[in-house]
């Protein structure tokens, strides 16, 4: 299966990588947005299409107040619906009861704890009963992200992921930002190039890597949430 789209999909446009999708699979696909510019641009392709995917997002509770701004600018200019899911509460007020707010500084393994619990449980609530599911991902964005494919089977999730940015540079996603006044996260207009969690995420300084801003404090090859390491070629 997974051969069959990558020959599918190969030199073929974002927009036609969409609608291939939506039409072998329909209602069966997902897209996860964090409103970043590369999922703007899924987003605006989505409305385009008119693509039966469905859209939801990830609200750890501690977004940037831009974020929040982009969420409503992208429910006006598209009149998508995007699903909402917020982590479980009972997890979460354990983990403040028991290490308070910012245990994340501390280690990687109290990072990846509160990763787990503001993201990838939500995140595994939103997959569920879906076969397809598209994200944003671009294979420069970290050098985990080098190694992946375009296409590829989540184990984890038991489904199909697929990435029609993958081999977007980021000149090419803020040109068709821009080409198509497509709303976008104000922040990115300010060193951040990847915007997660307020207390995470920092401007990213020149020469940088575009990931160096997400949990700044720990090893380059560490930063990833969770959400995209589960997979198998």
């Amino acid at each position: 299966m997974i051969n069959e789209i990558l020959a599918a999909i190969e030199n073929r446009s974002a927009l036609d990588i969409i609608r291939y999708v939506d039409e072998k699979f329909g209602d069966q696909v997902v897209f996860s947005t964090s409103f970043g510019i590369e999922d703007q641009v899924i987003t605006h392709l989505l409305a385009e299409t008119k693509s039966k995917a469905s859209l939801f997002t990830l609200d750890t509770g501690r977004l940037f107040p831009e974020t929040y701004s982009v969420w409503n600018k992208t429910l006006s200019r598209y009149k998508l619906p995007i699903a909402t899911y917020y982590p479980n509460t009972e997890a979460l007020q354990q983990l403040l009861t028991e290490k308070g707010p910012l245990s994340f500084y501390e280690s990687v393994e109290n990072r990846k704890e509160c990763c787990g619990i503001r993201k990838v449980e939500p995140l595994n609530r939103a997959l569920k009963g879906f076969k397809v599911w598209l994200t944003g991902i671009r294979a420069e964005q970290s050098p985990n992200r080098e190694h992946m494919l375009s296409v590829e089977w989540d184990e984890g999730h038991q489904l199909l992921k697929i990435h029609p940015l993958f081999h977007w540079s980021l000149q090419e996603v803020e040109l068709f930002l821009k080409e198509n006044n497509v709303p976008y996260n104000a922040l990115h207009n300010k060193g951040f190039p990847s915007i997660g969690c307020q207390p995470c995420t920092r401007a990213v300084q020149p020469g940088e890597d575009q990931r160096a801003g997400r949990w700044w404090w720990e090893d380059q090859s560490k930063k990833e949430c969770g959400l995209h390491t589960t997979r198998t070629a």
